[in-house]
């Protein structure tokens, strides 16, 4: 299996996305994966591997993140018509969508809206109701001397997951993303979005850390009880589970896969 790197034009903006190709005669099983804030496409290598051959998996960058272009705005909309426009360039009709954090509230926002190309949903640790406040991200901003230099400003708890994100440039090290732009878009996902994931009723699956910062196990419950088709997997782990307990994680989707899709 080996992922392929490819680009798309879209309202002035280059996208990125990772595309594992169709593997299958019988028709390609879809998989779009959509990171969290901070994070990128690269993130769902290891899903995509263990996939393989049986599905076909397409990570984006998405805006503001990875490869992808810096954008001026990071409303709702924008994430819905980066997706849109996703789906167009690769004439896909349907794609399971999987989506962490930021994805997940993407993933079934976009489902609202376009219910007949998801057949299926998996979120990973957020919520129909986002309160976080990530301005603390600010002061990792610029360029710092080292590689290690970068992974003491932003602390040894989130170094690991920011990994892929690193660049090196001839200044020195520094972050995909832009820490600003990033609060912006955390300010727009803020909010109650309870009418946008109760939208839809094909099956869904909801994957919580036990040990999350970013949800709780009572609202959690709550999405799954009220929306028909849902159910709720609970993991040992934090926010990104997808790298807390990979295994585990990627044992629950490829099983929710078989069984539903």
């Amino acid at each position: 299996m080996n992922l392929q790197r490819h680009t798309f034009q879209h309202n002035g903006l280059t996208f990125s996305y990772l595309d594992s190709g169709p593997h299958s005669a019988a028709g390609p099983r879809l998989l779009v994966a959509l990171h969290g804030h901070l994070m990128e496409a690269a993130t769902f290598a290891p899903l995509a591997a263990f996939l393989s051959p049986n599905w076909r998996v397409i990570a984006l960058d998405q805006r503001g993140h990875g490869h992808s272009s810096h954008a001026l705005t990071y409303q709702r909309s924008d994430y819905i018509g980066d997706l849109e426009a996703l789906f167009a360039h690769l004439n896909l009709p349907q794609a399971v969508l999987l989506g962490s954090s930021l994805g997940g509230v993407n993933a079934f926002q976009f489902a609202a809206s376009h219910p007949e190309q998801v057949p299926a949903l998996i979120i990973e640790d957020i919520g129909a109701i986002v309160t976080d406040d990530i301005s603390f991200i600010l002061p990792w901003s610029g360029v710092s001397p080292t590689r290690d230099a970068l992974i003491a400003k932003v602390g040894e708890r989130f170094a690991p997951y920011l990994a892929d994100s690193f660049r090196q440039t001839p200044e020195g090290w520094t972050l995909a993303f832009e820490p600003s732009e990033m609060v912006a878009s955390q300010n727009a996902l803020r909010g109650d979005h309870w009418q946008d994931f109760l939208a839809t009723i094909c099956p869904a699956l909801l994957i919580r850390g036990t040990q999350s910062r970013v949800t709780t196990a009572e609202l959690l419950e709550q999405m799954a009880l009220r929306r028909p088709n849902t159910t709720l997997l609970n993991l040992e782990g934090g926010h990104i589970l997808h790298m807390d307990q990979p295994a585990l994680f990627n044992a629950a989707v490829r099983q929710f896969l078989d069984s539903h899709v």
